[in-house]
């Protein structure tokens, strides 16, 4: 469940605040309609941003989030029945316009009905030597709680914190490059309360045990972004990102998009992601007996995998001389295909001996439609 609303963080870039230094945000409204399919899940729902300036130093905005959940993935359907649910999430921050330096704060609510997050942000931006450099920091702190819907007595808690660091510079008139790096350190309560293993039996058979996960967390992450101006007018970026993390996961990911106007109102996008990482340390997808280690885990999240992401998108903009109350609208199609390639993951609603199973894989489409208001 967690991967697929990862999945839709990241490709619902609209909803979040991205600092241009010595820049407010433009005001805006945004209206979205965003849909993931695959592996059994269905989540789709809307989502409003509006933005504001005030007095050309102040910026506000508010968002409201809704997902609605169908779920019968692979996870659900070993363990437990299908469901249904839904999420909305909530925030509203506020940007700063001083000299050459933004600063943002923001808070965010989720809940649903057996999880419930809060979050604050902080991030701030500055530009240097004639606004070729620009340096920009972030730090936020989230606080869970964790329930059981078919347990009224379970309660549990974890908090959150996330550090960031960017440095971007100007390095021609056509290329610009960036280097980020983040911690994030999570404490408490971080495993899933329905989740199982499964461990061998006597009689070459296999049951099920309760998850059992560390408190404690420590993730790094660094990024170097590329974006180049080509002479056809279009801009081509390029992403390479490493991480790691405390329960043994090293991942990696690169990534190309290219944008290319068509005349004056029309945008064209295309982009290609590929994605690795290995598994937890203490993570299998058959135990050989009951209580086999002090933790225990067979999240395909925390597996060894490999992903790939295909995207296509359409723009368009138009205004009209008599608009008085805006200035432009926009209307973009996003269409992104992901494959998921497990390496040690195995498909056990195939009946065959246990560890033999064939490994599991899926792919999944996130159709996201956005319109936009200039004002």
């Amino acid at each position: 469940m967690q991967l697929m609303r990862t999945l839709l963080v990241v490709v619902l870039v609209f909803s979040s605040t991205l600092l241009q230094a010595s820049v407010l945000p433009e005001d805006r409204l945004d209206v979205l309609y965003h849909q993931y399919e695959g592996g059994g899940m269905k989540i789709n729902g809307p989502s409003v941003l509006v933005r504001k300036s005030v007095a050309d130093k102040v910026a506000v905005h508010a968002n409201y989030y809704v997902d609605e959940v169908s779920a019968a993935s692979i996870d659900v359907l070993v363990s437990a029945s299908p469901y249904s649910e839904e999420r909305t999430e909530k925030s509203v921050g506020v940007d700063y316009l001083h000299g050459k330096a933004i600063y943002s704060l923001s808070y965010a609510n989720s809940e649903e009905n057996d999880f419930e997050a809060n979050s604050v942000h902080f991030d701030m931006s500055q530009d240097f030597f004639g606004d070729l450099t620009t340096l920009s920091f972030g730090y936020s702190k989230g606080w869970d709680e964790v329930f059981r819907s078919d347990d009224n007595t379970f309660a549990e808690e974890a908090d959150r914190q996330h550090f960031r660091i960017n440095l971007s510079q100007i390095l021609t008139r056509n290329l610009r490059a960036s280097l980020g790096h983040e911690l994030i350190t999570d404490e408490g309560y971080l495993n899933n309360p329905y989740r199982s293993v499964r461990y061998l039996t006597s009689g070459g058979n296999y049951s099920f045990e309760p998850e059992r996960y560390p408190e404690t967390r420590t993730s790094e992450a660094t990024s170097l972004r590329l974006s180049y101006y080509l002479p056809w007018r279009a801009g081509l970026h390029g992403e390479y990102r490493l991480y790691n993390d405390s329960w043994g996961i090293d991942a990696s990911s690169w990534q190309l998009k290219l944008i290319q106007p068509l005349g004056g109102k029309w945008t064209l996008e295309g982009r290609y992601r590929a994605y690795q990482q290995d598994q937890a340390d203490f993570y299998a997808d058959l135990f050989p007996f009951q209580n086999a280690q002090n933790f225990l885990a067979r999240d395909k999240e925390l597996s060894e995998f490999s992903s790939t992401v295909v995207g296509v998108g359409i723009g368009f903009e138009f205004s009209k001389p008599n608009w008085q109350t805006f200035d432009r609208a926009g209307l973009n199609l996003w269409v992104d295909r992901f494959s998921f390639d497990y390496e040690n993951f195995r498909d056990i609603r195939v009946d065959t001996t246990p560890g033999t199973e064939p490994l599991y894989s899926f792919d999944a489409t996130v159709t996201r439609l956005l319109f936009t208001l200039w004002y």
